[in-house]
């Protein structure tokens, strides 16, 4: 199965030619204009290639919120910018970072190594229970059925942050906070809404919940 690219650029003449090049590569590319779903976008992603002047919210920041949801999938950075306090800014959270204008088997190459070091940390899942999460690839697989069990993002970026402070005990806050970017709001129900499809579809029985512990009064917890 061919590796699928979130490709974030606001210019039309590169990002067409770009998307048709990896394409012509055997990519599955996502193009977007804006950063505005990057974060939904990435869940289902294996590389995000992420310019650096967009539209609303720039690189720096779209980036920074898809490493935090998904710190095992890799950013390529890409811009005109050549000073160096720009690449040590994006290098900060980003794994590599090329400067416009670039030759397109350059980016290709670059690509390459990026899936080839996913490829290798995915090699080692993590063991929650009967469950292998793939963090570099954004998979999770049921291992009593040998089967992907698919997330929606905000499904995946829940149980990620649950399980990158497996053991504690996460209020409804700082979840919510950590997902949405927002202030949560006193009986808001939407998290727990969210918590039951996951159980859904991770729990052997969603009734007696094995992975996702709620404590009552104080938040849910991946048990350890």
């Amino acid at each position: 199965m061919s590796a699928s690219i979130l490709y974030i650029e606001d210019d039309h003449e590169i990002g067409g030619w770009v998307s048709e090049f990896l394409k012509d590569k055997g990519y599955e590319v996502r193009w977007q204009l804006s950063g505005e779903k990057a974060v939904e976008e990435a869940a289902a992603c294996a590389v995000v290639i992420l310019d650096v002047m967009l539209p609303g919210l720039d690189g720096f920041t779209i980036g920074q919120r898809i490493k935090k949801a998904y710190p095992g999938l890799p950013i390529l950075m890409l811009s005109a910018r050549t000073a160096i306090d720009d690449k040590l800014q994006g290098l900060e959270f980003a794994d590599d970072y090329l400067t416009k204008p670039f030759h397109p088997d350059e980016l290709a190459a670059r690509l390459e190594v990026l899936l080839r070091r996913s490829v290798v940390k995915s090699a080692e899942p993590l063991r929650v229970k009967h469950l292998s999460v793939y963090e570099a690839e954004n998979r999770v697989v049921n291992e009593d059925t040998g089967e992907e069990t698919l997330l929606t993002g905000k499904q995946y970026q829940i149980f990620m942050y649950l399980l990158q402070h497996q053991g504690r005990v996460m209020t409804k806050e700082q979840i919510y906070e950590s997902v949405w970017g927002e202030s949560y709001i006193e009986g808001d129900k939407t998290l727990m809404v969210h918590i039951r499809y996951l159980r859904e579809k991770l729990e052997r029985d969603p009734a007696t919940p094995e992975i996702i512990e709620t404590v009552r009064g104080l938040g849910y917890r991946v048990r350890a």
